[in-house]
């Protein structure tokens, strides 16, 4: 079922909470967030996108699809590449963004197994675009060099 997009910018700004049980209810959830995703095109989405302050994301970095629940970065390389970003939540605005060129994250995965990975390039960029969102920040916060 494809959901509605939030675009309520003070809901978004609202922190998530962690997910304590992974059961069927989340996993429906987590199927209609790609749903959702991939009929807006887009390659990543957050919980808080579809109105639930709930620390679940999805990447989608090329053609695999990666659910992470209670993600966190764990360890950073200091090299920042900046890019141009959108985001579901703001249509037609884009920000150039600074972000972490290789991370190491950790995460549940849908049956509650703890996931540990190094992501880099766009996957890692993604992933801390929609880690952003749990923790209520969004593009529009992250830099003042606006592309239309």
């Amino acid at each position: 079922m494809i959901l509605d997009i939030i675009q309520d910018l003070d809901f978004l700004r609202k922190k998530s909470k962690t997910v304590i049980v992974i059961d069927d209810e989340l996993r429906e959830l987590v199927s209609n967030m790609v749903e959702t995703m991939e009929a807006h095109n887009g390659v990543g989405i957050s919980a808080p996108q579809v109105g639930l302050l709930k620390k679940i994301i999805i990447v989608k970095p090329e053609n695999d699809i990666f659910v992470f629940i209670n993600p966190s970065i764990t360890s950073y390389n200091s090299n920042m590449i900046s890019m141009e970003e959108g985001c579901l939540s703001i249509p037609n605005y884009s920000r150039v963004v600074s972000r972490f060129s290789n991370i190491k994250i950790e995460a549940l995965d849908l049956s509650g197994s703890k996931i540990k990975m190094e992501l880099s390039g766009l996957f890692a960029r993604i992933f801390q675009h929609e880690l952003d969102h749990l923790n209520g920040i969004l593009i529009s916060d992250k830099s003042n060099k606006k592309i239309d």
